[in-house]
């Protein structure tokens, strides 16, 4: 029997993964991509130098994708793309000695990536809505809902938001610290800013997930 609280609310997909468990798949993604190269780098860098930092910094990456390979999980085309344009920083950085080219790089590699994301809003498909099923898995139909499209285009405007302030940011600190702090420093800010559009990402898709009848409204 239908109760009246039940009226009107789309019946929840089966296999749509708790908020908990998303939000173990980002702390995790922070984790593996930001938090631990980050340490290891800044403390190669004190302890050794900057050489056996990149390479550190390299050889962290690549297991990572060797252990997403072994357990079988996906290993995106961004992510090895992201490994090869490693790859040739770190060679070029070990065979020039050339530090600055190595740490601006992702100022470039954010602007391109901020204007894919905003570009992708022009396209039917934004580009947070090809990323989603690699935290959320989710079926055809509740993603072609209209309440989820407009969610994707939303959150796919404030991560193209998020990116150019990562690159803003980490070039302000290039020029003005010196090179161990800027890692340190870098790390942190990074951590901040992904954290905040994390925050806004979850409280945005908590509203829409009630609206949608795919989160539990609180009594």
């Amino acid at each position: 029997m239908t109760t009246s609280a039940d009226a009107g609310v789309a019946p929840v997909p089966k296999g749509v993964p708790r908020l908990r468990d998303i939000a173990v798949r980002i702390v995790m993604s922070l984790v593996v991509a930001v938090v631990v190269p980050t340490t290891l780098f800044w403390a190669a860098m004190v302890v050794f130098d900057v050489q056996v930092a990149v390479i550190l910094a390299l050889a962290w990456m690549a297991g990572a994708m060797v252990w997403r390979a072994v357990t079988g999980r996906p290993v995106s085309p961004v992510l090895l793309l992201a490994l090869g344009i490693l790859t040739v920083k770190t060679i070029f950085t070990l065979v020039t000695g050339n530090t600055f080219v190595y740490f601006v790089q992702p100022v470039f590699a954010d602007a391109a990536v901020a204007a894919l994301f905003l570009g992708s809003l022009l396209m039917a498909r934004p580009m947070v809505a090809r990323l989603a099923p690699d935290f959320c898995p989710m079926d055809t139909a509740l993603a072609e809902r209209p309440g989820m499209r407009r969610l994707f285009r939303r959150l796919t405007l404030l991560w193209g938001v998020v990116i150019i302030a990562k690159g803003t940011v980490t070039l302000t600190l290039l020029v003005t610290l010196s090179l161990v702090d800027f890692v340190l420093i870098k790390g942190a800010a990074i951590i901040t800013l992904t954290l905040l559009g994390v925050a806004a990402t979850v409280a945005l898709s908590i509203t829409v997930g009630r609206r949608e009848g795919l989160v539990g409204k609180t009594a």
